[in-house]
C-alpha cells in the first residue's frame, strides 16, 4: 500500500470491520483505535498513547489478523505474551512467542513454524533480538507490521528504561517492515520525542496519536500520614466505600505497596477484614503469581495486595478502586497503576497514601535498584529516576485539580478540564470557596523557611528527616540528645507548629529542590 493522508474511521476498508466482528466480536472501535488501525492500513508509521484500558493491544492485533504475512509484535512481558497469544489462538488468530521461559526444543519447533509462514502474529521479547539469527530469520519473513509494546521502554528519561530496548531501531532497520506501530500508555513530551528519534518514526509519514487521559468517572486523592493506624483505617475505608460489604462486594480492588513485605502484611489486614485477598509480588514463584491472576480475573479474588509486578494485561472492567499505601516511582507508574480501576466507566477511586518515610525509602529503592548485574547504578539513572519520584511528589503537593495535573504532565492540553469537580482538591476549594491561586509569599514564610533550611544544615547529616523534623520542633528525648541534635542553635526553631507541619515542610523543601536525600541505607538530608 502507497502511504496516504491520515486515516479515520471511516476509511477503513470493509475488511476490518468485519474482523473486528467476527474475530474479536466488538461491534465497533473504541474512540481512537479506528484512527490508529487506519494510518497502519495505508502504510503510516504511527505512535499511539492511550492510557490503560484504552485498547492498544487491538490496533496492532487486527491489522495483524487482516494483513497478508507474518507480523512482529515486541513485547517486554512473556505473562501478557502468553495471555494474548492464548486469547488470539483460540479466535483463530495463528499467533506464538519467542522467550527465554520456553524450553530448547520447543523454541526451535516454534521457530521452524515461524519460517514456514504459519502464523500470523509473533511475539518478541526484546531480549530475543540481541541475536543476530532471531533478526535474520524475522527479516525473512518480510513483515508487514512491526509493533513495539511499552515504547517508553526505550526512553532514558522515562521511569521504566531498559537497554534491550536500544536496539530496536537497528532491528527495525534491518526489517524493514512497511508500517511500524509503537504503543505505550504513559510517555511525557521528552519521552514521545525520544521514542521517535531512536525508532525512526520522526518522518512526514508518521503519525501521533494522543489522548484519552481525561478519566471524569475516576475519583482521585491524595492524603499525606505519618501515622501508620491512620493510613491502614484510610485504605481499609477505601475499600469498603468501593466494594460494599466483604460478604458480596460490586467489584475488585487492588492495593499497591513499594516492598514485598508490605504486601504481605497488608494482604494479611485486608484477608482478617473478611475480603478474599491475596499477596503478589516478584518474589513469589511463577505458578503462585499465575494463580493469583486467575483468581482476580474469575472474581474468586476480592483484593490483590501487589508490588509494581501486578496489573499488566489485567482484563477486568469492574475495579472499583486502586489504593497505594505507599508512593510509587513516578507519576507515569502512578497513573498507569490508577488507570486499571472503571474501565467499565462506572465511578471508581484512586486514592494515594503517603507518609513522610516514602521519600527515603525510595531514595534507598533507586540507589541500591539503580544497577544491574550487582554493578554500581549509573549515577545519571539514579538522578533522573529521583528526578521523576519528585514530580509526583509535587503531584501530592497540588493546589489545584488532580486531574488537569495529569493532563498537563502528559502533554494532553485538548481534554483539559479546568477544574473536574471530583478529585479531593477540587471538593476541597468548592467547600472553601477559593478560587485556587497560589497565595503570596511573605516575608514570615521565607523566615520559616530559612529555618527549616538552617536546621538542615546543622544538622550535618547526623540524623534523618524525622529526627530533623524533631529537633526544629523543640523535641528533647535520649535519641536526640544522643545525636548531639538538642545543643543546636536550630533547636525549637519552629517550636511553635506541630511536627507534621514540620515534617510537612521539609518534605517541601525536598519536592522543591533545596533540600535532597543521600541514597545510602538510611537517607539522609543535606542541602543542595
Amino acid at each position: 500500500m502507497q502511504p496516504t493522508a491520515p486515516a479515520t474511521g471511516r476509511s477503513l476498508p470493509s475488511s476490518a470491520y468485519s474482523s473486528l466482528r467476527a474475530i474479536f466480536g466488538y461491534d465497533e472501535f473504541r474512540p481512537l483505535q479506528a484512527e490508529a488501525i487506519g494510518n497502519l492500513l495505508h502504510g503510516r508509521d504511527t505512535l499511539i498513547v492511550l492510557p490503560t484500558g484504552g485498547g492498544k493491544s487491538l490496533c496492532y492485533q487486527l491489522p495483524a489478523a487482516v494483513l497478508d504475512g507474518t507480523s512482529i509484535v515486541v513485547s517486554p512481558l512473556i505473562a501478557l505474551m502468553e495471555d494474548q497469544v492464548r486469547a488470539l489462538t483460540e479466535r483463530g488468530v495463528p499467533a506464538t512467542y519467542l522467550a527465554s521461559t520456553l524450553d530448547p526444543e520447543e523454541l526451535h519447533a516454534r521457530e521452524r513454524s515461524i519460517r514456514e509462514g504459519r502464523f500470523q502474529l509473533v511475539y518478541v521479547a526484546p531480549e530475543r533480538l540481541e541475536s543476530l539469527r532471531v533478526v535474520e530469520m524475522l527479516s525473512g519473513l518480510q513483515p508487514p507490521l512491526v509493533a513495539i509494546d511499552e515504547a517508553h521502554c526505550i526512553s532514558q528519561w522515562g521511569h521504566d528504561f531498559r537497554p534491550s530496548y536500544l536496539r530496536l531501531g537497528e532491528v527495525i532497520g534491518r526489517l524493514k517492515p512497511p508500517r511500524v506501530l509503537a504503543c505505550t500508555a504513559t510517555a511525557t513530551p521528552i519521552v514521545r520525542a525520544e521514542i521517535q528519534e531512536r525508532l525512526g518514526l520522526g518522518s512526514e509519514r508518521s503519525a501521533v496519536i494522543l489522548r484519552g487521559f481525561s478519566r471524569p468517572n475516576l475519583h482521585l486523592g491524595v492524603v499525606e500520614s505519618d501515622s501508620s493506624t491512620e493510613r491502614r483505617k484510610l485504605m481499609l475505608g477505601a475499600l469498603r466505600e468501593a466494594l460494599g460489604n466483604p460478604s458480596s462486594p460490586e467489584g475488585g480492588a487492588i492495593v499497591y505497596a513499594a516492598t514485598r513485605r508490605n504486601t504481605e502484611k497488608v494482604a494479611e489486614a485486608v484477608a482478617r477484614e473478611g475480603w478474599r485477598a491475596a499477596p503478589y509480588h516478584a518474589g513469589l514463584s511463577a505458578a503462585v503469581r499465575e494463580d493469583v491472576n486467575r483468581r482476580f480475573a474469575a472474581r474468586a479474588l476480592d483484593v490483590v495486595v501487589a508490588t509494581n509486578a501486578f496489573g499488566m494485561g489485567i482484563d477486568r472492567p469492574d475495579i472499583r478502586a486502586v489504593v497505594h499505601v505507599q508512593a510509587p516511582g513516578s507519576v507515569e507508574a502512578y497513573y498507569q497503576e490508577v488507570g486499571r480501576a472503571g474501565r467499565d466507566e462506572q465511578p471508581a477511586q484512586g486514592l494515594l497514601l503517603t507518609s513522610s518515610g516514602d521519600l527515603g525509602l525510595r531514595r534507598r529503592l533507586i540507589g541500591y535498584g539503580g544497577g544491574r548485574d550487582d554493578s554500581a547504578p549509573d549515577p545519571q539513572h539514579v538522578q533522573q529516576q529521583w528526578r521523576l519520584f519528585l514530580d509526583l511528589m509535587r503531584y501530592v503537593e497540588a493546589g489545584s485539580c488532580r486531574h488537569d495535573f495529569i493532563l498537563r504532565y502528559f502533554g494532553d492540553e485538548q481534554e483539559t478540564l479546568g477544574g473536574c469537580g471530583h478529585c479531593d482538591v477540587c471538593e476541597r476549594l468548592e467547600r472553601s470557596g477559593e478560587e485556587g491561586a497560589a497565595p503570596s509569599v511573605s516575608e514570615h514564610d521565607a523566615l520559616v523557611v530559612r529555618k527549616a533550611l538552617s536546621g538542615v544544615a546543622r544538622n550535618q547529616g547526623r540524623a534523618g528527616l524525622v529526627a530533623v523534623a524533631d529537633m526544629l520542633q523543640g523535641a528533647d528525648n535520649e535519641r536526640l540528645r544522643r545525636l548531639g541534635l538538642t545543643g543546636l542553635s536550630t533547636h525549637g526553631l519552629l517550636k511553635d507548629q506541630p511536627k507534621p507541619w514540620v515534617l510537612a515542610l521539609l518534605r517541601r523543601l525536598i519536592t522543591a529542590g533545596l533540600v535532597d536525600l543521600t541514597t545510602s541505607e538510611f537517607p539522609l538530608p543535606f542541602l543542595t
